[in-house]
């Protein structure tokens, strides 16, 4: 147990924050359950009003501040969660509240966050660069910063998932946590040690930004890339919650982005819950690591549910490409009346739907009486697809699918 944090300070932030926060319901899923073999338990912090647990974390530092500093105003730089959920709860309770994002943000955050009452300037290219300037405004405006993860107010008020958690299923004997900067670990391990000494804590992240992975084993390790976990892409983790993983952590785990987005698609087909990359990275780690979980009481935080339609749109289709009910095929035919005919023919004999043809006879390396054909195609599963397949080249058709990076 970490000297840094304690019980005490989380159960003094739940008491603070409890009646602006919505108390989530942790529950079981009986599916997901069966589908890894570990009783699954879930925390649904995509129900908060922002749809992120990051706004007990605001809130607790914004009721800690003196009067004076509220009424100058408070200022971070976040392009995500944090964002909305010092907005919120500052514009609720009378505090002024500015966000310097990235200039490259989308403009659906930008407005979420303008939404609930921030105001937000737009600075640099990239994260830092937007870091950067909120702490040259902090001095200049005399405004209060107020860190995403790196403080142990912040901290202190995201514990108050594991207390809620555990005062609901007692039994859970692992968490299996998002970890970004690493404020909602630390805030939920010191918790959950606090109540329960032999619970086990398991760090996740994402394979591309493997940060605070690579701190606690010592190693150094590229963070970069697009993840679908962009909430947990933190390139450093903080300095204070290092301290407290280091500690109490059991162990960190990483999940690639097909792992990721397999997490999201399977909650929304199963749970009917949206949520975000980073808020299914404890789903996806269960996944990827069976033997670990199984058996145990899992209790696994969806941490949000703020992401993108079109992208979420995308992990769904992409999903389905990989369990076989989508696919695209590429077949070569010889460019003659009736060519396609006799395909479409096969498609029919095997019930296969038809989504979208593309024909191209220009751009290919094939001869000019040759054609190729792009046909995108639904199944029911993947048996069904590869007797179509089966059917196509016992026919004398050349057929590639076409696959997913």
């Amino acid at each position: 147990m970490s000297e840094l944090l304690t019980l005490a300070d989380v159960r003094a932030a739940h008491e603070r924050i409890r009646d602006a926060i919505v108390a989530t319901p942790t529950l079981h899923s009986k599916t997901l359950s069966n589908l890894t073999g570990a009783n699954i338990y879930l925390k649904f912090e995509n129900l908060q009003f922002t749809a992120a647990y990051k706004e007990r974390g605001a809130l607790n530092a914004l009721l800690l501040m003196p009067e004076e500093a509220r009424n100058r105003g408070v200022i971070a730089a976040s392009a995500g969660n944090h964002a909305q959920g010092l907005s919120y709860h500052g514009t609720r309770l009378g505090v002024p509240v500015t966000i310097v994002m990235p200039k490259t943000t989308p403009t659906v955050k930008v407005m979420q966050t303008e939404a609930v009452g921030g105001k937000v300037v737009l600075e640099g290219e990239k994260f830092d660069d937007a870091y950067k300037h909120a702490r040259l405004l902090e001095k200049e405006l005399g405004l209060t910063f107020v860190h995403p993860f790196d403080d142990p107010k912040v901290a202190a008020g995201q514990g108050t998932v594991a207390l809620e958690m555990l005062e609901e299923i007692p039994t859970i004997d692992t968490l299996v946590v998002p970890i970004g900067g690493g404020g909602l670990l630390s805030g939920m391990g010191t918790a959950a040690r606090g109540i329960n000494p032999d619970i086990e804590l398991v760090g996740v992240q994402a394979e591309l930004y493997p940060s605070m992975y690579a701190l606690l084993n010592n190693k150094q390790m590229p963070c970069e890339g697009d993840t679908l976990a962009e909430g947990i892409a933190v390139k450093v983790p903080g300095e204070f919650t290092s301290k407290v993983i280091r500690d109490i952590v059991d162990d960190v785990v990483l999940v690639s982005e097909p792992e990721l987005e397999t997490a999201v698609s399977l909650l929304l087909q199963i749970e009917k819950t949206v949520v975000e990359g980073g808020g299914a990275a404890g789903l996806a780690a269960v996944m990827a690591y069976p033997e670990k979980f199984r058996g145990k009481n899992v209790g696994i935080v969806l941490s949000g549910g703020n992401i993108d339609t079109r992208l979420l749109a995308n992990v769904l289709l992409r999903d389905l490409a990989r369990s076989g009910r989508l696919a695209r095929l590429r077949i070569t035919l010889q460019d003659r009346p009736g060519a396609l005919y006799k395909v479409m023919k096969l498609f029919n004999e095997h019930n296969i739907n038809i989504i979208e043809i593309y024909h191209q006879r220009i751009f290919t390396t094939l001869p000019a009486k040759g054609l190729i054909t792009d046909i995108e195609c639904e199944a029911r599963d993947a048996e069904q697809l590869q007797g179509l397949v089966d059917s196509l080249k016992d026919a004398g058709y050349k057929v590639e699918r076409v696959e997913l990076n």
